[in-house]
């Protein structure tokens, strides 16, 4: 079939729909129009963004303690962002406010230069920065430090996600946090600390780089202040309540307790007409409808007001669609889990979930806010919670539908029967750890932890007898659940199961071209592919990702980084070197997916594959995040191309259609309808 065009190939079948779905609509920001710097303030910004640079440079030329440095380089990154994007200037209020940070990151560069740090010793609100693994960028959060606190007893830690802001710079997030504001979101002073994400302005709602910057500055906050790891809160409210829902349902054994206001909720999951390769990913990033079982083990408190009016989900409901606004994420999760046998009972604006430890509350005549009353019981929630402290469960209910996130507590879906398909485990410990009684379903792997007596082991109706051991490993075969062998050949693993999106939740690696292409056109639009990942990238997740000539791979770069290549085997070296171990065939003459061929000249192809010089990281094939850029300061973003996909090949394209879309199956192989 090399070299005839689509239409003239058999038909398709329904996983390779040559049409994507179509564009889900989203909250339209609309920011004020840009405020143009005079002369005069132009080159005050550029002097103090300079002198920022001289400071820094000093102080690591010094060797000043790395951190201390980080709090410095942080206002650097807010004055030359504000460089980069002038448009971020909204008002003439935004101008004052990024000179007063830019004036105080000078006096922290100076301070720290003569040995003084004196930003850690007050109390209050305190700024810190920090470089973020996932990309080299340097990212930053605010502090809530209370006036007890000694830095000898271990404190409790809530992590605090914001609302949507169209304002949201790095030098607008500081001058805020900076100022200490009164609110009904506040939470009551029980001696905790509070960490305030910035979360790269609206930060895709805490998704991929809003996820990975949320863990790694709770450990940066755990490095740096004596926090009790037991004693760690989620809260969020609007947009931070929708980051908040996806982080507390895909995480439920990480926090003690999760308090979860307002937000929208996805309905595209629900929603018909999208090819499987899309509907499946979409369970995995958008649905927290699906994951609503794991609040029998993580205590929730969802909340919203009585009279709220916001968008109450994406895409909006149609027209004459009764809603309550953003009050609807709480009620379709407490739905849910009295679907799942959980029904809730009590008075209509204080609900409780029977047989879990998650409650409701509803702000009577309260809009997009939280009344008193109810930040008062909140505040007993978040009290009661974090005095109990995180605690493994005896019963545990678990649900997931990938093997990214696999674990809750004492159990791990090691391997999935099929991805993106429901997948459970009921799992209780009895008589004091003896005995265990589990089901599960479509799981083909599992690993149990914390065993510390030989066991009894009810395994789908199997008897198993087990060891003491940090970790027990069980794989179903033909004959049942058995002491499982060492993984062998590549499987779809925690971290390594696709689709493309998922690489840039871990460490990655940008990997330019320098070679003779064997397209010309399709070469191009492999470069304004790259050229658009880093602008888009830049502008909506504040960072320049890591980029390196394919020339100047070397081999640590391959064991630290997903290595993401643009470009074909004729310009890309590394690309090159992987392409004969991948399961499509790329030559000069044709891209081969099993049966299907397209002509290189005009088609272009990516995809997501562990990586064949290292497989415990992936390599990724032109193609960076594949929402459109709507979706990258929006709740919930779409993954478009599934594990791999053919590209559409034309001019002065930057965001390609594809011509061909679909999943590997759990062995990373081709699914039956392509060969």
């Amino acid at each position: 079939m090399a070299g005839t065009s689509l239409a003239q190939q058999p038909p398709l079948p329904p996983r390779l729909s040559p049409t994507p779905a179509p564009p889900p609509s989203a909250p339209k920001l609309v920011p004020p129009p840009p405020v143009k710097l005079t002369a005069a303030e132009q080159a005050r910004l550029d002097a103090s963004v300079a002198e920022l640079e001289r400071l820094v440079s000093g102080l690591k030329a010094a060797k000043a303690d790395p951190d201390l440095v980080a709090d410095v380089e942080i206002y650097h990154k807010a004055g030359s962002w504000l460089q980069q994007f002038p448009e971020e200037f909204f008002t003439a209020d935004d101008v004052k406010a990024a000179f007063r940070v830019l004036d105080d990151g000078i006096a922290r560069g100076k301070q720290l230069a003569s040995g003084q740090a004196p930003w850690l010793k007050t109390p209050g609100r305190r700024i810190h920065g920090f470089r973020s693994e996932l990309d080299g960028s340097m990212q930053l959060y605010g502090l809530r430090v209370p006036e007890s606190y000694d830095g000898v007893k271990p404190v409790r830690l809530y992590v605090w996600l914001h609302g949507r802001d169209q304002k949201n710079s790095e030098a607008s997030f500081i001058d805020r946090e900076m100022k200490v504001t009164q609110s009904t979101s506040n939470p009551a002073d029980v001696g905790q600390i509070q960490l305030d994400l910035y979360g790269r302005w609206n930060g895709m709602a805490y998704h991929f780089t809003g996820e990975a910057d949320l863990f790694e500055a709770i450990a940066q906050v755990q490095r740096r202040y004596k926090i009790d790891p037991q004693r760690i809160l989620l809260r969020g409210f609007s947009m931070g309540g929708c980051g908040a829902w996806h982080i507390a349902l895909h995480h439920p054994d990480r926090f003690a307790a999760a308090e979860i206001g307002a937000g929208t909720w996805p309905r595209r999951s629900q929603m018909p007409g999208f090819p499987p390769h899309q509907q499946g990913t979409l369970r995995i990033y958008e649905n927290i409808l699906d994951w609503s079982l794991n609040a029998f083990n993580l205590p929730i408190a969802g909340h919203g007001g009585e009279n709220e009016s916001g968008l109450s989900s994406i895409p909006a409901a149609p027209p004459g669609t009764p809603t309550r606004g953003q009050l609807e994420s709480s009620i379709k999760v407490r739905e849910q889990l009295a679907t799942e046998g959980f029904p809730s009972e009590g008075d209509p604006y204080e609900l409780r979930a029977k047989g879990t430890p998650s409650v409701f509350f509803i702000s009577k005549n309260t809009g997009h806010s939280t009344s008193p009353e109810v930040r008062g019981k909140l505040d007993a929630f978040l009290k009661l919670h974090g005095d109990r402290g995180l605690q493994s469960p005896d019963h545990i209910r678990f649900v997931t539908f990938t093997t990214r996130y696999n674990r809750s507590f004492w159990v791990t879906a090691e391997l999935l029967e099929k991805h993106y398909q429901r997948t459970e485990i009921n799992a209780q410990r009895l008589d004091g750890g003896k005995r265990y009684q589990i089901t599960t379903r479509n799981v083909a792997r599992l690993v149990l932890r914390e065993i510390k007596q030989p066991a009894e082991l009810q395994l789908d109706g199997q008897t198993l007898r087990v060891k003491p051991a940090p970790a027990v490993t069980l794989e179903k075969g033909k004959a049942g659940w058995r002491p499982a062998k060492a993984l062998k050949g590549l499987v779809k693993r925690h971290g390594l199961q696709g689709p493309i999106d998922d690489a840039f939740l871990d460490p990655f690696l940008l990997v330019r071209p320098t070679g003779s292409p064997w397209n010309d056109a399709a070469h191009r639009m492999a470069l304004r592919m790259l050229d658009r990942f880093d602008k888009q990238y830049a502008k909506h997740l504040r960072a320049h990702p890591r980029t390196k000539n394919d020339t100047d791979v070397t081999p640590d770069d391959i064991a630290k980084y997903h290595l993401v290549l643009f470009g074909d085997p004729g310009s890309n070296s590394w690309l090159r070197k992987v392409m004969p171990k991948l399961p499509v065939k790329w030559t000069q003459d044709t891209i081969q997916a099993g049966r299907f061929s397209y002509k290189p000249a005009d088609h272009l192809l990516a995809m997501v594959y562990p990586n064949p010089l290292n497989p415990g990281r992936y390599v990724v094939l032109n193609s960076g995040l594949t929402a459109p850029d709507s979706e990258l300061r929006g709740e919930y973003q779409l993954p478009r191309f599934g594990d791999c996909a053919v590209l559409k090949v034309e001019e002065k394209t930057d965001f390609p259609d594809f011509v061909m879309a679909t999943l590997f199956d759990e062995a990373w192989r081709l699914p039956s309808e392509l060969t």
